[in-house]
């Protein structure tokens, strides 16, 4: 899942960016409005972390300018404006939720899964089974046969995405945009070396390759 981080304080966006990035989400990070505008114009992210007070402009601003331009992206205010009153205004404003700072990290990953899992096609639990597969999109493990499985944050990133979109094609382009951050550098088969490493741990009928267009994760494999 790709995120943008929109925080114009330069210690606290590295400590988001980093923080983010370590539990496997790719992160995308702005320092202002402009900034924020121009990200959201280029690609549709799976959420924002929004701060409000930005050079520029503000982020109830930003955030009812995206919503009349057809922005969909769930948004979670990041603030220390802690009344009430500016609450509900983050939220009339087309916020989807809003913690104050100072927070605690856990509770932002927990309250980042949950906007993801509302946003999906088809809401997921938190624990995802494939037969002898068990993904725990919370803890981030997986078991196979019962036998944890050692994975990379990227590794889990790719895998929880494929997971979501059972027995769909998804293009090695989709896949690259969801797993990593905008401007590095993609690899012409970076994609394919990750997949061949969820193969390697999970069984190689688990993910199909569908011949010049992507992969497909399978719901159940013949071992099974």
């Amino acid at each position: 899942m790709k995120l943008l981080v929109v925080e114009d304080e330069i210690a606290a966006g590295i400590f988001l960016q980093e923080g983010l990035s370590e539990e496997g989400y790719a992160v995308d990070m702005a320092r202002d409005a402009h900034e924020a505008d121009e990200a959201v114009a280029l690609y549709r992210y799976d959420l924002i972390v929004l701060d409000v007070m930005l050079p520029g402009k503000d982020g109830f601003t930003l955030c009812r300018q995206w919503r009349m331009e057809g922005v969909k992206s769930p948004i979670l205010f990041l603030t220390a404006r802690d009344d009430v009153a500016d609450r509900i205004a983050g939220l009339d404003q087309g916020g989807d939720d809003y913690l104050v700072k100072p927070f605690a990290f856990d509770e932002l990953l927990a309250r980042i899964r949950a906007l993801l899992r509302r946003t999906l096609s088809e809401p997921v639990p938190p624990i995802l089974t494939f037969g002898e597969l068990v993904i725990d999109t919370n803890s981030k493990k997986v078991w196979r046969s019962g036998e944890l499985v050692s994975l990379t944050a990227r590794e889990h990133q790719m895998l929880e995405y494929l997971a979501f979109h059972p027995e769909r094609l998804i293009t090695r382009t989709r896949l690259w945009e969801h797993v990593w951050e905008t401007g590095s550098e993609p690899d012409s088969n970076v994609v394919d070396v990750y997949i061949g490493y969820l193969r390697q741990k999970l069984g190689r009928e688990r993910i199909e390759t569908v011949r010049g267009q992507g992969y497909r994760f399978k719901h159940e494999v013949e071992s099974e």
